[in-house]
């Protein structure tokens, strides 16, 4: 077992579990509908890939440890890329933060290449393992 993804998996996992209680109950009186929708898609990225780093702690035996931090890394960079800046996009009429959009909509999609590589480099590792057996 990896114990640094599975501590990044469950803290990234308790986070999303409050992001996603304040943007159903704190949020929704703040902002319109859609920015409510923006942050809850935050939200499920984020619950997506915290399970993916609770995943990689239970492969830690199967797959090279360089491999499971590439990939946690990516994950990790991923959340704070896309969810992160989707949550500040979201609330930017809260924060005043208006400004910033032309900065946070770029950073969004380099989030999500984040968790696209991290999810390739994970099948490379596992097709490569298939092929040795």
């Amino acid at each position: 077992m990896n114990d640094r993804s599975l501590t990044l998996g469950a803290l990234m996992l308790f986070i999303a579990v409050a992001l996603g209680a304040f943007g159903a109950h704190g949020l929704k009186s703040q902002v319109g509908p859609e920015a409510v929708a923006q942050w809850q898609t935050g939200v499920q990225y984020q619950f997506y890939h915290g399970f993916g780093l609770v995943l990689l702690a239970a492969l830690g035996g199967r797959l090279p440890q360089k491999r499971i931090r590439l990939i946690g890394n990516l994950f990790v960079a991923g959340i704070l890329l896309f969810s992160g800046s989707i949550y500040l996009l979201a609330t930017r009429d809260i924060l005043g933060t208006q400004g910033l959009t032309p900065v946070l909509g770029p950073i969004t999609p380099l989030g999500g290449l984040c968790f696209l590589a991290g999810w390739a480099v994970l099948f490379i590792t596992a097709w490569r393992r298939a092929d040795d057996r």
